[in-house]
């Protein structure tokens, strides 16, 4: 028996998957230059010539398998099927299923998020009590879609992991809130509101809960400028990284 953790199997098999050749990769269009893709401010990063191509969505075919990996039907199968007889229109809601490294993600049409979020918890067969965490992703270059909400489930009951991710426009960042399905969403919410921008509508209280009140932007945004205030700590002042040493 190997004494591998099943997660360290199932990256050591994506891994071993056959790599694109270099006129594949060439035909993909261009997601971003540099580390960050800012263009307002110096990139000090050192990885200003790196090129980053954009990917084509995917989505996974059956069987899922489970987080150890393997080519067969296994607990992301029963998961989904779980979700498919609780869900008479799971093909509406649920928008493509991705496996990946041993972890299994529901894209979820925005609107339909609170009530699959709320099947999910409460499905006997499902039951996944626990909101982990929501976390933002900013995809400047998935136009329509930029913006993810990517909400982290936990079923204390099976012993189980799952994703929920919805997507909303740059100009329209709306995104349904789950805190009256998962009261523990709250504070990760304001935090991913605060960070990226994403509204979640029905939230009880959406307020900044790391930057100041009264700040302009949303930090950790892809477009978002890497320098332009100095920042000060015990008396020294450190430059902003557009003014620091540039690497050429």
């Amino acid at each position: 028996m190997s004494s591998q953790h099943p997660e360290q199997k199932a990256e050591q098999a994506a891994d071993q998957l056959p790599a694109h050749s270099e006129e594949e990769r060439r035909e993909q269009p261009v997601s971003r230059m540099g580390m960050f893709g800012a263009k307002t401010t110096g990139d000090t990063s050192g990885y200003g010539g790196l090129v980053v191509r954009q990917s084509p969505k995917v989505s996974t075919p059956r069987p899922f398998g489970g987080p150890e990996g393997g080519a067969e039907a296994g607990v992301f199968d029963e998961v989904a099927d779980a979700l498919e007889r609780a869900l008479p229109d799971f093909g509406d809601a649920i928008e493509r299923v991705v496996v990946d490294r041993g972890e299994m993600t529901f894209f979820v049409k925005r609107e339909r998020l609170a009530e699959v979020a709320r099947t999910m918890r409460d499905d006997p067969s499902l039951r996944f009590e626990l909101c982990s965490g929501v976390s933002g992703v900013h995809y400047p270059q998935d136009t329509g879609a930029e913006l993810h909400s990517v909400t982290h489930l936990l079923s204390i009951t099976h012993n189980r992991r799952v994703r929920l991710e919805a997507t909303c426009p740059d100009a329209d960042p709306h995104v349904p809130s789950l805190v009256p399905v998962y009261p523990t969403a709250d504070w990760h919410e304001r935090e991913t509101y605060d960070f990226f921008g994403i509204v979640y509508d029905g939230h009880p209280a959406l307020t900044r809960i790391e930057m100041p009140d009264d700040w302009v932007g949303h930090p950790q945004r892809k477009d978002y400028p890497l320098g332009g205030i100095p920042v000060e700590y015990r008396g020294a002042e450190i430059p902003p990284p557009d003014e620091r040493r540039s690497y050429v």
